[in-house]
């Protein structure tokens, strides 16, 4: 843990650091995210809400592996069921059984049969986007072959070829082609951008709602056959709060509205909580904020903190019965691994044993008051919002408030990963995400775990970065 008392260790060493960077740049796929950034730091060890570079530099990390790391780097109750798992049957072929999938799955399905009324079963993968592509299956053999899905503005679903194509942004999709359909995509209640001036939340997402409706009214719109009463489109692909889209929160009556039309038009739901499932919003799965029963649940990230790549989805019985969906249906060698499901089921215990909700939302509001004095200090900011600690600060041009400045955050997070901010006299850097639309939204998904202190603390380096950009001109 970062104490502010203690000497930042130099443990450096230049010559092997630019010997890495050398092999780096000639062997490493640029086709990942890594090289956003010019020269993003190697980072050698991490604990609670802080990663450390190669001279010891704390780095206060607001983004938490894109809340892949909800419970905090180097939880020691997760680590340990890791450990003893290694130990026990780390290896197993996903044709057999072992009980940490079955608990596991049993545990997800039972709070969903609870709080849904719904019972339904669990599948599993190994990351978001093979969860997706399952439950493309699920939804496809569902609704007989079916292949149109509705999507939103602004969402993110993976970048594999099924769910790039329910993914709005065509630069996953430009150089490969289009393997199905690609979804219809469909606006987003993004208050701050898309409200007529003096139309309330509420109102706006209403509107949102009798937009997409308009769409069943006659055949001629291009979905709906009155005739038969029947849909092209077999689902609808949901972020309850939209991730790489910059953290919007829609209006709290909005999915309720949506879902009725869904309903009465009989169009699926998937709620997409890869990034904002397992509490991040307060929630054990953000949809739950909004009062509608989604038909499927798609989750990943941190499940297992981080620790092991391990996704699934749960689906209505009806969608993924035995009689329905069958063995061999859908297949991947590491699905159910038995560290990963063994993981877990050691954090769905700990969500359970630990009141999250209301930790959740007082560390949030906390937070959320900090970026609201940010903003009454920095006229860059044209908008702050938050939902438990899934957090969001919209950069604009200092002129409006309101003109996307895409370029500012880009110089926030270049100073960020530098290292170089101040915090007691020693040198301290803040990893930040930037997501949006326009890419000028400051994404915040600090650890759950993070204390009153380091919530401070962030606010006090944000406050640094965001009067150093503004002095640079």
């Amino acid at each position: 843990m970062y104490d502010a008392d203690l000497p930042n260790p130099v443990i450096a060493d230049a010559a092997e650091e630019e010997r890495l960077r050398a092999l780096e740049a000639e062997y490493c796929s640029f086709g990942d995210t890594v090289h956003y950034v010019d020269r993003p730091p190697i980072f050698t060890d991490c604990d609670g809400s802080y990663m450390f570079d190669r001279e010891g530099v704390p780095y206060l990390d607001l983004q938490m592996w894109y809340s892949a790391v909800n419970f905090g780097y180097k939880n020691k109750r997760l680590n340990d069921s890791v450990k003893r798992q290694l130990d026990q049957l780390p290896q197993v072929a996903s044709q057999y059984l072992h009980k940490e999938k079955i608990e596991l799955a049993a545990m997800i399905a039972q709070d969903a049969e609870k709080k849904f009324g719904q019972k339904g079963r669990v599948h599993f993968n190994v990351g978001g986007a093979q969860a997706v592509e399952d439950s493309l299956k699920i939804v496809r053999n569902f609704k007989g072959g079916k292949s149109l899905m509705f999507a939103f503005e602004g969402g993110y679903h993976g970048r594999t070829l099924g769910a790039s194509a329910i993914t709005s942004s065509y630069r996953y999709r430009r150089r490969y082609g289009h393997f199905g359909e690609r979804a219809q995509f469909i606006e987003f209640p993004y208050w701050f951008r898309g409200a007529k001036p003096g139309q309330t939340k509420e109102e706006y997402g209403e509107e949102c709602v009798k937009k997409f409706a308009r769409l069943f009214e006659t055949e001629y719109m291009g979905v709906w056959d009155p005739k038969v009463g029947e849909a092209e489109y077999a689902a609808f692909y949901v972020e309850p709060l939209q991730g790489t889209g910059g953290y919007v929160i829609p209006p709290m009556n909005f999915f309720k509205g949506l879902k009725k039309v869904l309903d009465d038009h009989g169009v699926l739901m998937v709620s997409d909580e890869i990034q904002m499932g397992f509490f991040r919003t307060g929630k054990l799965w953000s949809i739950e904020h909004f009062g509608v029963t989604p038909d499927v649940v798609v989750f990943g990230k941190a499940l297992t903190n981080g620790l092991n790549p391990l996704s699934g989805l749960w689906a209505r019985e009806e969608l993924i019965s035995p009689s329905i969906f069958p063995a061999g249906s859908t297949h991947s060698t590491f699905n159910a691994n038995p560290i990963g499901t063994a993981v877990g089921l050691e954090a769905m215990r700990f969500m359970h044993e630990t009141d999250y909700e209301a930790h959740v939302m007082s560390r949030g509001a906390k937070f959320l008051q900090g970026i609201q004095w940010l903003k009454s200090r920095h006229k860059v900011i044209g908008d702050v919002d938050g939902l438990g600690l899934a957090l969001r600060i919209e950069v604009c041009q200092a002129s409006d408030s309101f003109t996307p400045n895409k370029a500012f955050v880009d110089k926030m997070v270049d100073i960020g990963l530098a290292g170089d901010l101040e915090h007691a006299g020693k040198k301290i850097g803040l990893v930040l995400d930037i997501g949006g639309y326009y890419k000028n939204v400051i994404t915040l998904a600090p650890s759950l775990e993070i204390s009153e202190a380091e919530i401070d603390l962030a606010i006090e380096l944000l406050d640094q970065l965001f009067t150093r950009v503004e002095k640079m001109g």
